[in-house]
């Protein structure tokens, strides 16, 4: 939503490396009623442009994974900061080592003001939470960056729309495929943070406590 001064330099990374890599691709853009020229820029650059009204973080990425085509999903933010680039590698990777989906770790490597102290903070707890509490070995909970196979994903029982999609779809991913998670470089932002610091954080660690205690009264 509303990212037309990144939009377009993303969607040129991706075309300058899967251009040679030889795979197989199409590009989608999941657009929230962007007031800017979002939509224009994407369709310019050759990327099918998906309409979703509805907000929500997850509930994007469920309609993006809904109409995707490929039997490989890749995701990235639109504002420069995941590393292109790393995408053909993450392909092979899958396939070599005979994975259903990688994350990525953006903690492992950050770029100066990558990231703000209170959100390092913000993430430090959600990071120690999921980990207590569903004894995954994952470093960076929030990353945004993932590669996967959409006949894994629909195996997953992700049910959230909003922010704590992100957790939740590695929570599943950990624990019911062969999941890994491998470090990138993250890059400062391009254009306007759209994150509700303390509100998105209080979201996804209320989150964690719900699905850990639903979790467990739905084994009972």
């Amino acid at each position: 939503m509303n990212e037309e001064q990144s939009v377009g330099r993303v969607l040129d990374q991706i075309r300058e490396v899967m251009g040679p890599s030889g795979l197989e691709y199409d590009v989608s853009i999941v657009d929230t009623n962007s007031k800017d020229r979002t939509r224009e820029i994407a369709l310019s650059k050759g990327a099918n442009v998906i309409d979703e009204p509805r907000k929500g973080y997850g509930r994007a990425y469920k309609t993006g994974f809904e109409k995707a085509s490929g039997d490989v999903i890749a995701t990235l933010d639109a504002d420069c900061t995941y590393p292109a680039e790393e995408i053909p590698r993450l392909f092979a990777m899958l396939d070599k080592e005979n994975l259903d989906f990688i994350t990525t770790n953006r903690l492992a490597d950050m770029e100066e003001g990558a990231m703000s102290f209170k959100h390092k903070v913000g993430n430090t707890i959600l990071n120690v939470t999921t980990r207590l509490l569903f004894r995954v070995k994952i470093k960076d909970s929030q990353s945004g960056m993932w590669v996967f196979r959409k006949a894994a994903y629909l195996r997953l029982d992700v049910r959230e729309d909003g922010m704590p999609f992100s957790e939740e779809i590695k929570i599943e991913a950990f624990r019911k495929l062969r999941a890994k998670e491998v470090p990138i470089t993250y890059r400062r932002r391009v254009g306007e943070v759209k994150l509700s610091s303390w509100e998105d954080g209080w979201k996804n660690l209320r989150f964690l406590w719900r699905k850990r205690f639903r979790g467990s009264r739905a084994r009972s």
